[in-house]
């Protein structure tokens, strides 16, 4: 790893309607295109929430995703990002949807 190729890890939580509209399919699917690792899940809020990780351009790149694109039919309000911090290791070796 070089310096230039930081890694990033980042929780996310989606408001707006993300359920029911195959988000979390669509978040894992564009997680893997994109390459970056973590985990995806609906809340009892209605809203869904997870981890990204991964390098930094490719972290950014799901952020942007997550705020701005979504599942064909999901409509998003806000994406709240929290606990962005730089790490040593990924803790996940795939992204995966979590029940």
């Amino acid at each position: 790893m070089s310096a230039a190729a930081l890694l990033k890890s980042v929780d996310y939580e989606v408001f707006g309607r993300v359920q029911g509209v195959c988000f979390r399919m669509y978040t894992e699917g564009e997680a893997k295109k994109i390459g970056v690792v973590g985990w995806v899940k609906n809340t009892s809020r209605g809203t869904v929430t997870g981890q990204v990780q991964g390098p930094e351009e490719k972290v950014e790149a799901m952020k942007s995703w997550l705020s701005k694109v979504g599942s064909p039919s999901s409509r998003i309000d806000r994406t709240n990002f929290s606990n962005e911090k730089n790490i040593s290791t990924l803790d996940y070796s795939n992204f995966s949807i979590r029940y």
